[in-house]
């Protein structure tokens, strides 16, 4: 124990590394937690079409601030200057300006979506949920300065607590107004305290409004392929609520949704942790450097990916018994949802350590192409599925569309000497396994979703 512990001091990369593991990690979990609590709490004060409702406008929400994201992150992250006050505050200017513009958008289009999807109550709630992008705008960069450089504990401490206070708030306007509105009111209002956490708490100079040209020109060169990158990655990430969404009623997508947040977990989990730790490792650490930084690299992979498939693995066994026992039967569907959906993510699972290994090198532009082949394959498989099998075939057509897109997988990783084909082809065997006794295990509940 005094071992392990022991690794975990200092201000070495290995040690910044395995604390900002443990607090990425555990800082999911519990966070992924309190939104299982108050889904769990939620679903019995509120009815299925309010989360299909909220569902439509989160999807509108993510897909404004991805249409418009530059890369400020992971340009910070990964820039020479990403330490430097100026840079800082010129980064903080056009994210204040991106999130008025956005807030100003989500009012425009209100009335428009409300009418593709027919539902007349969205020309009135995205106006006020997008109030939530403008209150992010004024994020400070010290949350990147603090991911840059592996300083987690009190950045996560700030995010459990926000959403810890707005589910609160949540659940109390819910049981008073038993209406949508009580998750709309209390979304922006986490944003504010999340904001004011930030601003009260995170080590550090405050940002001023500020332009300098040389980092605004460093920043829009980086930030133009991430920006097509991020359209091409909501695309790939939320084609399938943008789709089901018109499909489905909104009851059933209301249940969909919950299927999709219990499957996603793992996968949502990785994702969280490649984000935040693989840029500063990659970047520190380039595996095209040498053969030592590769099988060091290769190591992390293995363990990363082992829990990620194991949990998935998990969760797609234990879909339908978890659906059951966690909610009443108007939201039955969403067992054999949740089998499918985590089985057909194991492609991405394995892909899955690659993808920040071109942006750490500041080779946005490979990203993007990766990025815009994920967005057609799925896309086009989705509407294949669609269209042979309802929603069964289209949750089928998401797994292909992962396979479909590892040849570019592969084109990426080979470019920054990160591709391991033992790591891959193991997992692959793995999860095709876990996939194949899921599946078996729940073909009594799969048959009913393929027959609908």
């Amino acid at each position: 124990m005094n071992g392990f512990a022991g690794r975990l001091r200092g201000g070495s990369l290995q040690a910044r590394f395995m604390r900002g593991s443990l607090f990425t990690l555990g800082g999911y979990g519990a966070s992924q937690g309190l939104r299982l609590l108050s889904n769990l709490v939620l679903t019995r004060l509120l009815f299925p079409e309010a989360f299909g409702l909220m569902a439509l406008v989160a999807i509108i929400m993510q897909g404004l601030a991805m249409f418009s994201d530059v890369g400020i992150s992971p340009a910070i992250m990964q820039s020479k200057r990403g330490d430097d006050p100026e840079f800082l505050d010129t980064a903080w200017t056009i994210q204040v300006i991106r999130g008025a513009v956005l807030w100003v958008f989500a009012s425009l289009i209100a009335v428009p979506v409300a009418s593709i999807y027919n539902e007349p109550l969205l020309a009135w709630i995205l106006p006020v949920s997008g109030l939530s992008l403008l209150v992010s705008g004024f994020n400070p960069t010290r949350m990147e300065t603090a991911n840059r450089h592996l300083l987690l504990g009190r950045l996560t401490g700030i995010d459990l607590a926000a959403q810890a206070a707005g589910i609160v708030l949540a659940v109390g306007l819910a049981w008073w107004m038993q209406s949508v509105w009580a998750l709309v009111i209390s979304g922006v209002a986490a944003s504010v305290l999340q904001l004011a956490a930030y601003d009260l708490y995170l080590p550090g100079k405050r940002n001023r409004f500020h332009w300098e040209s040389g980092a605004a020109a460093e920043l829009i060169h980086f930030g133009k392929w991430i920006f097509l990158s991020t359209i091409c990655g909501f695309i790939y990430m939320q084609s399938d609520k943008l789709l089901l969404g018109k499909y489905l009623p909104l009851d059933q997508f209301g249940v969909y949704n919950i299927g999709f947040f219990l499957a996603s977990f793992p996968l949502l989990m990785g994702g969280v942790m490649t984000r935040k730790m693989l840029i500063p490792l990659y970047r520190e650490r380039p595996p095209a450097d040498s053969d030592a930084n590769f099988r060091k690299l290769q190591r992390m992979r293995f363990v990363l990916t082992a829990g990620i498939v194991a949990l998935t693995g998990a969760v797609a066994l234990s879909g339908v018994w978890l659906v059951d026992t966690l909610y009443d039967d108007r939201y039955a569907m969403a067992g054999a949802v949740v089998v499918l959906l985590a089985s057909m993510q194991m492609p991405q699972i394995i892909a899955l350590t690659y993808e920040q290994a071109a942006l750490a090198t500041g080779d946005s532009r490979r990203f993007f192409v990766l990025s815009a082949a994920r967005a057609v394959l799925t896309v086009s498989f989705l509407l294949a599925g669609l269209a042979l099998g309802g929603l069964f075939g289209a949750l089928i057509g998401m797994g292909l569309a992962g396979l479909a897109a590892y040849p570019f997988v592969v084109w990426l990783a080979r470019h920054a000497g990160a591709w391991d084909p033992a790591h891959d082809g193991a997992y692959a065997l793995v999860a095709a396994a876990l996939v194949a006794l899921a599946i078996w295990f729940n073909s009594n509940q799969i048959s009913v979703l393929a027959a609908l």
